[in-house]
């Protein structure tokens, strides 16, 4: 693609827009992998609990935008499926933690690596000379959006290394 201009708001915003797009089919097509396992909701929670550890049902219940009953009978098919695992939390007995088992952080690995792979092949595919530009100004977007995604977790490509 021809090198143009981004003087304009409307062009910066064009262009953060066709990369959103990218990153968002890479997340889809990670999805995919693992759509015969876990629902998208089931997958939100479990990248949730990779990332932020070990929660209570209220946290996961206000990540996903549901009511607390929703999310209950979320985290109670992760269980019963072998992702998830149940226990007192050591903080507040009267709550219960939920946690990745070993088969649920394979799960999320499975599919952080697949996009990890994807993006560095959209990487790979630039001039070696702009990577580290975009690198730079991809974490400054990030930074100045949050750093950490949505709330909800729909969109969260992955964090960490």
């Amino acid at each position: 693609m021809e090198k143009t201009g981004f003087r304009t708001r409307r062009d910066q915003v064009d262009a953060v827009m066709r990369a959103a797009d990218v990153l968002l089919r890479v997340a889809a097509t990670s999805v995919v992998e693992v759509e015969d396992l876990v629902t998208t909701p089931q997958l939100r929670v479990l990248v949730f609990l990779g990332f932020r550890g070990p929660q209570n049902l209220g946290a996961v219940a206000r990540e996903l935008g549901v009511h607390a009953s929703n999310a209950t009978r979320t985290c109670d098919r992760l269980v019963v499926a072998g992702f998830v695992s149940r226990r007192d939390d050591p903080a507040d007995r009267r709550f219960l933690q939920l946690d990745l088992t070993p088969k649920g952080r394979e799960l999320v690995e499975t599919v952080m690596e697949h996009r990890r792979r994807a993006i560095a092949d959209v990487i790979s595919s630039m001039p070696a000379d702009s990577r580290e530009a975009v690198a730079e100004a991809m974490a400054a977007f990030a930074d100045a959006g949050g750093g950490l995604g949505t709330e909800d977790g729909r969109f969260t490509l992955g964090l960490g290394g």
